[in-house]
């Protein structure tokens, strides 16, 4: 057990992280080990059949975003999943699979797609990304880019 710890990276309260198949970087994104999904911001979110398949159409970020590109992604749908927030509201959300660059690492993962222009940070990270991965020191953020930046 304690030579599994050590293997896992410490991750802070708060991260950037980089979306590459998006050429999104250093997006900023809190860590919630209450969630079990990762979520993502994105608006104009629009699910449609291809070739009999599901996929969702939708803008990432919002234009009051630095990094925003007004671009439209379209992506399979993995599945919806009913969401209940922390005010107690649900919602259906679509999820679909990315790859996220964490600490120099690629990661595949599923992420939500729902509006966050409420909330301060545009991505969520949950349990599902981290489990096996990350420790979380709640007293620490933005780990990951000392480390990057330590390198350069």
């Amino acid at each position: 057990m304690a030579s599994q710890l050590n293997e896992l990276k410490i991750i802070g309260r708060l991260e950037r992280v980089h979306f590459p198949e998006w050429n999104l970087t250093n997006i900023n994104a809190k860590v919630d080990t209450g969630a079990y999904t990762s979520s993502l911001h994105c608006h104009h979110i629009q699910p449609f059949d291809r070739d009999g398949e599901r996929y969702v159409k939708f803008n990432l970020l919002d234009p009051s975003h630095d990094t925003y590109i007004d671009d439209k992604f379209e992506l399979p749908i993995c599945r919806t999943k009913t969401v209940k927030s922390s005010n107690g509201s649900t919602e259906e959300r679509y999820v679909v699979e990315t790859r996220v660059e964490l600490f120099g690492e690629t990661i595949k993962a599923k992420f939500s797609l729902t509006d966050r222009s409420e909330m301060r940070y545009p991505v969520l990270l949950g349990r599902k990304l981290l489990n096996g991965r990350f420790l979380v020191d709640v007293s620490q953020k933005y780990i990951s880019q000392e480390i990057e930046e330590k390198k350069i």
